[in-house]
């Protein structure tokens, strides 16, 4: 593809958003779609996750990763979508043009609009500034699984497992099923970030489990041989181990973003949207984990179809035309708020706010636009928990400079309950 008009709509990034978003596109009459990924086969990071949790609203009963994510694309294909695989977008361009990488090397694709979808990642050992030798054996999750599912090779067989989120669960799942036992699990706040019951299946398994326990060193020559662990106690300990798999602290991708003319999110780590998932540049939309670590796949693939929708109602002239656009400001306690800024077509709101906090709350959280109080909700959280505000025709002073999105703490006999 070359010129002008390649594409009605290029989507970048080809996991369960980015599929939705083609799959909504296509279902409202687009047909010039393209699905771009770097990978050698589409579908994202489902393919990798062989616990049976996904598919249950998509398709009616669970499934496993691999075969969530081959129904999505088989859904795509079907409906004529065209999906690229092994071709990389190496920089944003205003206007809606990428630049690629395929096997028939480095040229320039023209969109009406720019989908962004390319997820997130996992964080590597050297930005957890873990100290020790660089041996074999010191993995993440996706490494792990794609070893494992896709090369069919054992990496180890006594690892530590550092972390407590969904994907540390499935990373075990993983261990356990191919025979590979775990020597501990670690988590270095007070809580396992998975939500009770999940969070017992180490125990059920019999694999040891340590809150308030740091990584401070990993020993090995050739490959890992042991690790030195620091507990609430603060008394450092050894643990004999072959492997160390770091799983979850997931960060955006967003390479091409910071590194283009798009305005960023410092607080989400992602590309600043509107609440129609618009960036800076209109003619670029986002959605999925690349907007904020980390949701569900399920989550993610219907936040693809609402924006693979209103991507349409854009390009078919159904978007309200904006007036203005207030920022979204956020309070202590606060990790980020998506979106980060919101586009006004009059003194009228509809959109939800999803945000996350920063360690337990029990209180309410407060939305004002300027001086006027637009939403109060009580709320009784933890940090791993999902939070959407729904602001429902809220009424917005035309004099309001921004949206300020607030927690007033309850009583504190309540947030020892909950505090980590």
């Amino acid at each position: 593809m070359s010129g002008s008009a390649d594409a009605d709509i290029v989507v970048v990034g080809s996991g369960p958003s980015g599929l939705g978003a083609a799959i909504a596109l296509r279902s409202r009459g687009f047909e010039k779609i393209v699905v771009l990924d770097r990978e050698p086969v589409a579908g994202g990071i489902p393919r990798h996750c062989e616990h049976p949790t996904w598919g249950i609203r998509e398709f009616g009963w669970p499934m496993k990763g691999s075969q969530f994510a081959r129904r999505l694309v088989a859904r795509a294909t079907k409906m004529g979508i065209e999906i690229r695989t092994l071709t990389t977008v190496v920089a944003l361009r205003p206007g809606g043009t990428l630049d690629i990488t395929d096997e028939g090397g480095t040229r320039s694709i023209q969109a009406r609009r720019i989908i962004l979808a390319n997820g997130a990642r996992e964080t590597p050992r050297s930005a957890r500034l873990v100290s020790g030798d660089r041996p074999l054996g010191i993995l993440n999750v996706g490494a792990l699984q794609s070893l494992i599912y896709l090369k069919q090779l054992k990496p180890f067989e006594r690892p530590l497992i550092v972390g407590t989120e969904l994907v540390s669960l499935s990373a075990l799942n993983t261990c356990i099923k191919n025979g590979i036992k775990p020597v501990a699990m670690i988590e270095a706040r007070a809580r396992p970030v998975a939500r009770w019951p999940l969070s017992l299946y180490p125990r059920l398994e019999r694999v040891p489990f340590y809150l308030g326990t740091q990584l401070l060193e990993i020993q090995g020559r050739d490959r890992v041989e042991r690790v030195k662990l620091l507990g609430p106690d603060k008394v450092p300990f050894e643990l004999e181990c072959d492997g160390v798999l770091f799983t979850g602290g997931f960060t955006p991708e967003t390479g091409i973003i910071r590194n283009s003319h798009l305005a960023f999110d410092a607080r989400s780590r992602g590309p600043m949207v509107d609440q129609y998932g618009r960036c800076s540049d209109p003619s670029i939309y986002a959605a999925g984990n690349v907007l904020r670590p980390i949701e569900t796949g399920s989550w993610c693939y219907r936040e693809g179809l609402r924006t693979g929708h209103t991507v349409a109602d854009d390009l078919e002239g159904k978007l309200p035309q904006a007036l203005r656009t207030v920022p979204i400001e956020i309070g202590d306690g606060i990790s980020y708020a998506i979106p980060g800024q919101i586009a006004l077509a009059g003194d009228r709101l509809d959109a939800h706010i999803q945000l996350r906090v920063q360690r337990a709350v029990a209180g309410s959280v407060i939305v004002e636009a300027g001086e006027d109080v637009i939403l109060r909700r009580r709320l009784l959280t933890r940090p791993e928990r999902r939070i959407v505000l729904k602001l429902k025709e809220a009424s917005v002073p035309q004099n309001c400079s921004r949206l300020h999105v607030g927690l007033k703490l309850g009583h504190m006999r309540f947030l020892s309950r909950l505090a980590p």
